[in-house]
């Protein structure tokens, strides 16, 4: 079996070989040439697949080690043979460590108690449920939008508490998107966040975009930090990727490329689901599979004896990610947005750390956030 896989997935080169004769690209010299005579595709998103790429190739089976599949052109596949499969919730964990990080630097940087504080999460799958279970950790309020989910319970009868958009747009001071990207349909999410959106909004509230790029309209979000109608932006994820918005760059508080899930641990979770994947739809039989042990934190010992009891909570969330490290990068130097997103150093999540001399009153926090206290 050919298999060609993009070369910047971690923890794949020397394990995908198991399955047969591999090839490593990047993900922007995939093409109808290098694909042709392949069996199967392990990808990222930086590459659409559709009737362009795919046509008259050999392959039969399309991997992407991500959740989305917006870069997928599923109608196609589905009826040109071709199967295609995700990794639905491997960054849910990093996505949420992420917010987290964000949300501390917004409150102390705009000075306010995030207890205080309503955010309207906007999507409540895989990636908004560890969004929202991180909120409440924190002690904030949490609305929750999520029509299509709201739908899926009334058909079975299940029940969790959810508002419509207008309710999150009037009563939230923070609202955080996490979509998928879909064009078509009731419930389309292309440019949910527009003009009229922001027009709209009850509060100034602080807009975080961690999904999809444009689940977000970018020139609105521009207008509207321009006349503040909000009061802040956390962006990761942009339109017309990697040639982003470089006025809508330097206005945000927090700019990413495009790597809030890009956490060692859901890296190795979707490198290790896209294998399942090959190896079931192939029927390979490989048991065990083989995989590369994640890389130990370079310091997992976060000691917070000499800090300050209302700092203790940031200081160690920002000792596992700091999103302010890549936005001084990328604000410097926005032509290097797919150099940077390729080239990520792949942070761990909470787990991988042991913190000592917590005090008592952020210890339960702290352990219910997933750190190993001392």
């Amino acid at each position: 079996m050919k298999i060609l896989a993009d070369a910047h997935i971690p923890y794949l080169k020397g394990i995908a070989e198991q399955f047969g004769e591999v090839e490593y690209l990047s993900g922007n010299q995939f093409s109808k040439e290098t694909i042709s005579d392949k069996d199967a595709l392990i990808v990222r998103t930086v590459t659409h697949f559709g009737k362009d790429i795919l046509e008259g190739t050999n392959v039969k089976l399309i991997c992407s080690a991500t959740i989305g599949y917006d870069h997928i052109d599923t109608e196609y596949c589905d009826s040109h043979n071709i199967a295609w499969r995700t990794a639905p919730g491997c960054n849910a964990n990093s996505v949420a460590q992420y917010v987290t990080a964000s949300l501390l630097y917004l409150a102390e940087k705009y000075k306010f108690d995030l207890i205080d504080k309503t955010i309207g999460i906007v999507g409540v799958g895989n990636v908004g449920s560890k969004v929202e279970a991180a909120c409440k950790k924190l002690g904030m309020h949490v609305l929750l939008n999520d029509p299509p989910l709201v739908e899926t319970m009334r058909a079975s009868s299940s029940f969790r508490p959810f508002v419509d958009l207008e309710t999150i747009k009037r009563e939230s001071d923070i609202i955080t998107l996490h979509t998928p990207l879909t064009k078509t349909g009731k419930h389309k999410t292309y440019h949910l966040a527009d003009e009229q959106f922001f027009n709209t909004l009850g509060k100034k509230p602080f807009i975080i975009n961690s999904c999809r790029g444009s689940v977000m309209d970018n020139p609105a979000l521009n207008n509207a930090l321009k006349s503040k109608k909000v009061s802040g932006a956390v962006i990761d994820c942009w339109e017309n990727e990697p040639n982003i918005d470089t006025e809508l760059l330097q206005l945000v508080d927090i700019a990413t490329p495009h790597i809030a899930g890009y956490s060692a641990d859901g890296k190795w979770t979707a490198t290790k689901m896209s294998l399942e994947n090959l190896n079931e739809f192939f029927e390979l039989g490989i048991h065990p599979i083989k995989l590369m042990s994640l890389p130990q934190p370079e310091n997992p010992i976060i000691d917070l004896k000499k800090i300050e009891p209302n700092n203790q909570l940031a200081y160690a969330i920002w000792r596992t990610y700091n999103p302010m490290k890549e936005t001084e990068k990328l604000k410097e130097n926005p032509d290097k947005f797919y150099w940077f997103r390729s080239n990520y150093p792949l942070r761990r999540e909470y787990y991988a750390y042991i913190v000592k001399n917590v005090h008592p009153d952020i210890l339960p926090t702290l352990k219910q956030l997933g750190f190993n206290i001392q």
